[in-house]
């Protein structure tokens, strides 16, 4: 027997017999020639950031799951229950989320683009509009951001691929022929068993054969509805669809064999972090003269908010708020270095934290120091505060207060002053002065000006922003690029400008509007402010990641011990049984993906096995007929 095999396998080799020997040897040929697959295209390592977590005022905000282990698919496909959703930047939309977290997405991971100052700028401002609409609920969907790089969005591109397939594979037809999206959502809905009684006969004049079904019917009748033409086409089961056929096997096979994706993180459910401390910095100047000098606030929040705390950097909201105290305090510390042009004015300074989360830090900084003691500035004579807000951006600044100020009092003049300089020395400027009053109802304050005037202390704030509802105020695309440093400049001066008339009475004394107090020394420094944008934009400061002994408040304390006295840290804890406030973990995970084959792929695998083991144990118990057949073909062939 293995002498006749060995005759059989000589002759076609002789002969060249391609399919009978191809069939031997591929699977050989195959696991020879074929490499290995390298281990960066198996896995990929990539950083994610998950969205907000947490609770405030009992409420809680954003996700509420932290784990991960399921395949990837692209919103395009047609199942997304139980699968992590990935989505770029460029095509995210509110409705495209909502469609995922209906359909039970096991997680969804939304891709940002490495170079955020190139994205246009109405994809931009259509993702700040989105954002407070992603936190205002909560979701059990685990939600991460991750930024691209080239292996990243070749997983992307391969899902996407994937996805598409299978959509075409389980409804080629209905993709085909399908309307819009709200109607499809219609049509997922359809009561079928009145479709049926409806089109059940056909019309005069069609046999049964010729009717398409009820299900083709209810296809046409919804894409009837768009604003689309219907293509006059035949139905699926016309049997001018045999050439469709072949390509239903091709997207079969590619589907079959496409790439998927098991993504998988590496961290534990998330808790709730305990004992977490709120961390704000004061320090003073103080005024020239009696003990019962006038005491001028001036607070800015230096911590950022958005969608995902660790890509929350603040660009606008609040670095420029903070870059413009810091810099007031260069300058009148120096003013208030000589006799000459020391004023009789308190200046106390306060850089306050948690400002996104109901300015939790001013909170409690007014109830120690109206409550808790006995000698406070802010229990002596008040004469306004300031609150820094949004200042690096447009040719517009409002004065947001939530009660106008009386004429004669400091505040009116701090206001007159404003609309004096802006008018005089910076025209290009629209000031404007808006009033809202306090809504006790709302859970979360408007303005950080709020927190004073609901202690009696005339406050209000300043910003190039109109509305507190604006979505620059929390978001992740408020990156360094959104400050513009001419705008943060001039800003800057016009308060210095407006804060100095005001302090020492120069209207009073005669001194033109139009002449400028900062010039030649005492100018105000550019290169200081963009160092000092550059420093805070470079680390995000989500109240979440600013710990009280990390370096931003030590550096934050640092540059104000600097220039003032007094300075020292003020903390705040949440309260252990009726928190204000609650933090979780678990913001910053690796993520994993493991290259994987569709669960199709293995049946298909096994029946190709399969055939190929049948028809060599064909070959072997029938081998005896196999030889005739093939002398008779190779002396066929011979003669």
């Amino acid at each position: 027997m293995l002498e006749e095999a060995g005759e059989v396998l000589e002759n076609m080799l002789k002969a060249s017999c391609l399919p009978l020997g191809f069939i031997v040897f591929l699977p050989a040929v195959l696991l020879l020639v074929a490499p290995p697959l390298p281990a960066a295209d198996a896995a990929h390592e990539f950083t994610v950031y998950r969205m907000q977590q947490y609770d405030l005022q009992g409420q809680p905000y954003g996700t509420r799951n932290a784990v991960l282990n399921t395949e990837a698919r692209t919103i395009d496909a047609d199942v997304l229950s139980r699968r992590c959703v990935l989505m770029r930047l460029l095509d995210f939309s509110y409705e495209r989320y909502q469609r995922a977290l209906r359909q039970s997405a096991g997680a969804v991971v939304i891709i940002l683009p490495r170079a955020m100052a190139a994205v246009p700028q109405d994809v931009i401002r259509q993702f700040m509009e989105i954002e407070p609409e992603m936190l205002a609920m909560e979701t059990i969907v685990p939600v991460y951001f991750a930024v691209e790089d080239d292996a990243l969005l070749s997983i992307y591109e391969q899902t996407q691929a994937a996805s598409t397939s299978q959509g075409s594979a389980s409804a080629a037809e209905v993709a085909e022929f399908s309307g819009c999206d709200r109607l499809a959502h219609r049509a997922e809905n359809f009561d079928s068993s009145s479709l049926q009684r409806r089109f059940a006969k056909p019309p005069s004049g069609l046999k049964s054969g010729q009717w398409p079904s009820p299900l083709w019917q209810h296809k046409r009748f919804i894409r009837s509805c768009g604003h689309t033409p219907v293509p006059e086409r035949h139905p699926p089961s016309s049997p001018s669809d045999d050439t469709s056929h072949g390509h239903h096997d091709c997207v079969l096979l590619h589907t079959a064999t496409a790439n998927g994706f098991q993504m998988v993180t590496s961290g534990v459910q998330s808790k709730a972090v305990s004992d977490w401390l709120i961390t704000s910095v004061e320090g003073r100047l103080t005024g020239l003269g009696g003990e019962d000098l006038p005491t001028i606030v001036i607070v800015a929040h230096y911590d950022a908010f958005g969608v995902a705390p660790w890509l929350s950097h603040g660009a606008d909201s609040n670095g420029s708020g903070i870059s413009v105290l810091l810099e007031l305090t260069r300058l009148f510390s120096r003013l208030y270095t000589y006799k000459r042009t020391h004023a009789a004015y308190n200046l106390l300074f306060f850089a306050s934290g948690g400002g996104k989360f109901n300015y939790q830090g001013t909170k409690r900084w007014l109830e120690d120091n109206l409550d808790h003691t006995d000698s406070s500035l802010l229990q002596d004579n008040v004469a306004f505060v300031l609150c820094l807000d949004t200042l690096g951006r447009g040719d517009s600044l409002h004065l947001h207060v939530s009660k106008p100020p009386r004429e004669g009092t400091l505040q009116h003049s701090f206001l007159r002053e404003l609309e004096t300089v802006a008018a005089h020395q910076f025209p290009e400027v629209r000031f404007s002065m808006v009033h809202k009053k306090i809504n006790l109802a709302e859970d979360i304050l408007a303005w950080e000006h709020e927190r004073f005037a609901i202690r009696r202390l005339p406050a209000f704030t300043l910003s190039h922003l109109e509305s507190h509802r604006d979505g620059q105020r929390s978001s992740i695309m408020d990156v360094r690029s959104r400050v513009d440093s001419k705008t943060l400049t001039r800003n800057t001066r016009l308060i210095a400008e407006a804060l100095t008339r005001v302090i020492y009475n120069l209207t009073e004394k005669g001194t033109p509007p139009d002449m400028p107090v900062f010039t030649e020394q005492m100018q105000i420094q550019r290169e200081q402010l963009d160092s000092v944008m550059d420093w805070l934009t470079a680390q995000p400061r989500a109240a979440q990641l600013v710990g009280k002994d990390g370096t931003f408040l030590s550096t934050l304390q640092h540059h104000l011990g600097h220039y003032l006295k007094e300075v020292r840290p003020h903390h705040v804890k949440a309260d252990k049984r009726d928190p204000e406030f609650v933090f979780y973990d678990q913001l910053k995970q690796v993520m994993n993906a493991y290259r994987v084959k569709p669960a199709i792929f293995d049946l298909l695998l096994a029946v190709c096995i399969g055939a190929y083991l049948g028809m060599a144990y064909t070959a072997v118990q029938h081998f005896d007929l196999l030889y005739k057949t093939v002398q008779r073909l190779l002396k066929a062939k011979t003669q």
